[in-house]
């Protein structure tokens, strides 16, 4: 799932921090984590417009 893919990249990121490693490489993590927030928001968007005009359509 979506999520799961989140929280392991974040927790990719953050051990990646405190090992102070290359900073190339901590920002492509960051660059990957931002990518599966954003599909993670278009997802529920998508979902709560569908759930919106269904309630409308059932009004």
């Amino acid at each position: 799932m979506l999520n799961d893919e989140i929280r392991k990249k974040r927790e990719e990121l953050n051990k990646s921090i405190e090992e102070n490693r290359d900073y190339d490489y901590i920002y492509k993590i960051s660059v990957e984590l931002d990518e599966l927030i954003a599909e993670y928001y278009r997802e529920n968007e998508t979902e709560e417009y569908k759930k919106a005009l269904s309630k409308k359509k059932n009004s």
